[in-house]
């Protein structure tokens, strides 16, 4: 049997439909699954005025089971045996008796008999209406004073429930539950009554309603692009869009439309940005890739005109927003030609950073002296006066009236004011680009002023608020110090940039003493940035452990240098001798751990013989050049070295017993397997390494 639940409402935010049709499928899998009903596949989803699930392949009843109950022994008191007949509902007739080693026990067979889908349904139906969750939902009507009164995100205004094509019947919220539903609202405005599951979708396509959000989709997508190449353009992709558009329609038509050229003198991402979150249009563009003055917007019903009308109407709201974009654009722009960007910084100064860290302003102070060391240091190959004077103006555009408008454009529309007045190129791209990476996929700065003001920028941040004792705490972040962490370390490893975060820290506590100090921040934020750089490097196959165990040499803090260490760590353990190699290390380290307690003693003199000779000849060796290959960022040719002592170490374990009855001899092996322990903590700390 076939079953459709629909659930019609009042519009569904388009943002909170996927997730809505997603809970109510796996809701009402768990439900048939605690009622012991079968079926096949469940699908759910959603148009603006209804959630709907359909279940294939729906079994006609429960199966019945069957549940053993132990109950007291046979000799209890009367009154604890009268006790499990109530709880089971048996006579004592009805009990088994059996042996057990305790003696003599009752035990209850209970048997319960399957139930029908129709009457398995009807109790599942009310229970997930009332326990739905939705990000935001509302009380309505008569009832709606009282705070027990129905929530739905929208009101709630029918039920469809059918098993095949009978109805099953139910209650919710004061909606008793039918066949009736509703087409489209123009085209098909009357009531629509399902037949049966089995016809729902192709009677809704009947009434205009496209019921499949993936069909809805792919319309809008297909038609939008087909009139931009009609044009000759090309439309700008934004899966988000389309999607958004698919929850706002039931029936999905794209037109093409126009505006005024002359708004093309405001910056292109304003000019999107409008059209996209205002009136959810899309932008289209030239051969080139340059905006051009045209759109696409998605009516939700075939117009008699050909949507004439609809296109008009939608090109004199769009003039209108266009029409204060450019105020304040133009606005923004007569500031700086009259002052510069400068003209901006006085009000950063009344923009608080956090009430612990002081204003926008002190921030600023902060990142240009930031940027400027390290462009003095040599961390980054730019004119440190640049840098700097890139930083002091990478927040000004702050406080336009564009960006006040729409924040979403910050550090663009800076860039665009600055080149606007002249200012060189290097420093308005910075401004642009110091808010990069701002997520997952994101550009990365690549030239140099962007990179230093971009880098400071994010470790003033991060240092700052850990200095204030201000950390992440479990998923709480609210301060997107992750995002911070993982963008320094995408910038870094893109760029090949060498920066010292030890070094870093302390020239930041020279110049910074925040009035709150936690005095154990620096090792924290070490820590902080070796967990980000394993999540950041788990997709690329590094393991954890091998970050863990270059960190805990507690000299490397820089990430380029450390993660090459990393990688050639990995190539090492991954091979027969690194393999082997780990484990004679454990196997040495256990030893010392175990000899270290009770006292090493004197070593006896010479170097011993055999094995014990051979592995005092590798290490002699080995030990030099790896450091030397360390020093020399060699890693590769370190673990080279390393490897080498594979054998000398099999050799030396196989034929030496290291706890010689002799304190000295057995001193002496204990020194050369220090010896060989050290060798290999100059690459890394192999206790760090799992396996």
């Amino acid at each position: 049997m076939k079953f459709l639940l629909e659930l019609q409402s009042e519009e569904i935010p388009a943002r909170m439909q996927a997730a809505a049709a997603e809970q109510l499928r796996t809701r009402f899998v768990d439900a048939l699954k605690a009622a012991g009903l079968a079926h096949g596949i469940v699908t759910a989803d959603a148009t603006p005025r209804r959630l709907w699930l359909i279940a294939d392949e729906v079994a006609a009843a429960s199966e019945g089971s069957a549940e053993e109950v132990k109950g007291p022994a046979a000799t209890a008191p009367a009154q604890a045996i009268d006790g499990f007949l109530k709880k089971t509902g048996l006579t004592r007739d009805q009990l088994e008796e059996r042996e057990t080693p305790k003696g003599i026990v009752l035990f209850a067979m209970l048997r319960r008999e399957g139930r029908t889908a129709s009457e398995i349904l009807a109790d599942v139906i009310p229970t997930l209406i009332r326990d739905f969750a939705w990000p935001k939902s509302m009380r309505w009507g008569a009832a709606s004073h009282s705070t027990a009164a129905p929530r739905w995100v929208r009101p709630l205004t029918g039920i469809v429930a059918l098993l095949d094509g009978d109805l099953v019947a139910c209650e919710a919220h004061g909606i008793t539950s039918g066949r009736e539903t509703r087409g489209h609202r123009v085209h098909a405005p009357g009531v629509l009554s399902i037949t049966s599951a089995a016809t729902y979708l192709e009677q809704l396509r009947a009434a205009h309603v496209l019921a499949s959000s993936a069909e809805r989709r792919r319309i809008i997508a297909t038609r939008a692009a087909e009139l931009a190449a009609g044009a000759g353009l090309s439309l700008i992709p934004d899966d988000g869009l389309v999607a958004e558009n698919a929850g706002l329609t039931e029936w999905p038509v794209p037109l093409l439309g126009r505006f005024d050229p002359d708004f093309l003198s405001v910056p292109c991402e304003v000019i999107v940005l409008t059209m996209r979150t205002n009136q959810k249009y899309f932008a289209l563009a030239d051969a080139s890739g340059a905006l051009v003055p045209a759109f696409i917007c998605v009516a939700n019903l075939d117009a008699t005109d050909g949507g004439a009308a609809i296109t008009h109407g939608n090109q004199r709201v769009l003039s209108a927003r266009l029409s204060d974009a450019r105020f304040f654009w133009e606005q923004d722009l007569a500031t700086v030609r009259a002052g510069g960007l400068e003209a901006f910084l006085p009000k950063v100064n009344d923009i608080v950073f956090h009430e612990k860290l002081g204003s926008l302003a002190d921030k600023v102070d902060r990142v240009a002296a930031l940027a400027k060391w390290l462009c003095e240091n040599d961390v980054v190959p730019a004119d440190p006066a640049q840098a700097e004077r890139a930083a002091r103006l990478a927040k000004a555009d702050l406080v336009s009236a564009t960006v006040g408008e729409f924040p979403e454009v910050q550090g663009q529309i800076g860039r665009y004011l600055a080149l606007g007045i002249g200012v060189e190129p290097a420093i308005a791209d910075a401004i642009r680009d110091h808010y990069k990476p701002a997520g997952q996929g994101d550009d990365v700065p690549t030239a140099p002023e962007s990179v230093a003001v971009a880098l400071a920028d994010k470790l003033d941040t991060l240092i700052c608020f850990f200095q204030a004792d201000m950390p992440p705490t479990g998923s709480k972040d609210p301060f997107a110090l992750r995002r911070q962490a993982l963008g320094c370390i995408s910038v870094v490893q893109s760029t090949g940039t060498r920066l010292s975060l030890r070094k870093l820290m302390q020239y930041f506590t020279d110049i910074c003493r925040l009035s709150i100090s936690d005095a154990g921040w620096q090792p924290k934020l070490l820590d902080f940035f070796a967990d980000r750089l394993k999540v950041q490097q788990r997709e690329a196959g590094v393991r954890h452990d091998l970050i863990d165990a270059v960190f805990a040499l507690g000299s490397e803090d820089d990430l380029v240098r450390l993660l090459a260490r990393v990688k050639a760590l990995q190539a090492f353990v991954e091979t027969e001798d690194g393999t082997n190699l780990l484990a004679g290390y454990k196997r040495a380290a256990n030893i010392l751990k175990a000899a270290e307690k009770d006292g090493i003693g004197e070593p006896a003199s010479g170097e011993g013989d055999g094995a014990e000779a051979l592995l005092a000849a590798a290490l002699a060796t080995a030990l030099p050049t790896a450091k030397q290959a360390v020093a020399e960022e060699r890693f590769t040719d370190a673990m080279a070295a390393l490897a080498s002592l594979r054998g000398p170490v099999d050799a030396f374990f196989t034929n030496v017993m290291v706890n010689d009855p002799d304190p000295g001899i057995r001193a002496r092996r204990l020194a050369l397997l220090a010896r060989f322990r050290d060798a290999v903590h100059g690459v890394a700390d192999f206790s760090k390494i799992e396996g």
